[in-house]
């Protein structure tokens, strides 16, 4: 007989441990964001202040949908709640919006290598929660 990948099983040993590493990094994002929006750009060294004003009021939205429905789904995630998967859903779509809105604007000539990777890692670290929810839920470890 086949298992069933969506019959609900107890809950994993480590479920905690990455719920509460969601919440982390969506916290860090979160902190990350305010620091940004409360920069004073002529505090910058020139370099770094063009790439700073070079970025869109969208792909700031963008940012900021990404890291505040991601921490509000991460801590439904701990709070092992359903709703948890949706959020992190939207702040998936958001962040994606974000990267794709550096990579297509004015940003992307200001860019390091550097942090082209840290966006890209950001990216793929939201997907990766995403499914983590997605999977508990499945699972049967979300109410």
């Amino acid at each position: 007989m086949e298992d069933d990948p969506y019959t609900p099983r107890p809950i994993a040993r480590w479920f905690i441990a990455a719920a509460i590493a969601s919440l982390l990094f969506m916290l860090l994002g979160c902190a990350m964001y305010l620091m940004h929006v409360t920069t004073d750009p002529a505090s910058l060294p020139i370099e770094q202040r063009t790439a700073f004003e070079a970025i869109p009021t969208w792909v700031l939205g963008a940012q900021a949908v990404a890291v505040w429905v991601g921490a509000a789904g991460a801590l439904l995630l701990v709070l092992r709640k359903k709703l948890a998967e949706p959020l992190l859903l939207v702040s998936l779509i958001a962040v994606t919006v974000w990267l794709v809105g550096l990579m297509l604007s004015d940003v992307r000539e200001a860019m390091s290598a550097n942090d082209l990777a840290v966006a890209i890692v950001v990216t793929a670290l939201t997907w990766t929660i995403y499914w983590f929810a997605r999977h508990s839920r499945q699972r049967g470890w979300l109410s």
